[in-house]
């Protein structure tokens, strides 16, 4: 289990950049998900930069919706949203205001509160399971949509510590990052190298390229795939 050393929170400015600077650099940084049970922290190892109108694989790419209205906010913002009807993805809103640019959070390995990880992740074969996809993270993390809009820049909220915040952790160093194409994104945005991760960390999700939708029985969703 992997430790932050450095647990000061990161401010607007981190996230006030190009959504390809701040997405590898996203990586080793530790998210404090504050829950009524207690704190649970992850490592982040595996993300995916959308960049907003600009990118046909972003929610988005359509332009301003009641759904995606957080996207084009202040940058540093959770955008949660709900996906099969039953899982929840979380990003980080990045960019200048109002250019809807954000990373979707893929994996990360649990290095705080992995006890109540479990509870909610009891089907997982090991800790390195734990949020080891998107909507598994954010399942760990216990995150839905009550959560959207949520600042994560340890800012305060009605007298009370934040709901999540992010910690600049123990970023790793460019030689350690790998990139990639985006999983189960298809379309323009399908080739886009958008996804980051660190090399060689058992809690990195296996990639799996998109695949068109066909009527028929229904399937269960595969819990490692995402976009935003």
């Amino acid at each position: 289990m992997t430790v932050a050393s450095d647990r000061t929170p990161l401010d607007r400015s981190f996230f006030d950049r190009p959504v390809l600077e701040v997405a590898p650099d996203l990586l080793g940084r530790v998210l404090v998900r504050r829950t009524l049970h207690g704190p649970i922290e992850v490592r982040l190892t595996e993300v995916e930069a959308y960049a907003g109108e600009a990118d046909p694989g972003s929610h988005a790419y359509r332009g301003r919706t009641e759904r995606n209205a957080v996207m084009f906010g202040p940058p540093g913002h959770a955008y949660v949203y709900f996906t099969y009807g039953m899982w929840h993805c979380l990003n980080l809103v990045c960019g200048p205001e109002g250019f809807a640019s954000g990373v979707l959070l893929r994996a990360g390995e649990i290095v705080r509160g992995a006890e109540l990880a479990r509870t909610r992740r009891a089907t997982a074969r090991g800790d390195h399971e734990l949020a080891k996809g998107p909507a598994r993270l954010a399942t760990a993390l216990e995150v839905d949509r009550l959560l959207n809009g949520t600042d994560v820049c340890g800012g305060r909220g009605a007298g009370r510590e934040a709901p999540m915040r992010l910690l600049a952790g123990d970023p790793v160093r460019p030689s350690e990052v790998l990139r990639g194409p985006r999983t189960g994104v298809g379309g323009d945005g399908a080739n886009h190298p958008w996804r980051f991760w660190i090399a060689g960390d058992r809690t990195v999700s296996p990639y799996r390229a998109h695949t068109p939708r066909r009527r028929g029985p229904t399937r269960r969703p595969d819990t490692t795939s995402g976009r935003t």
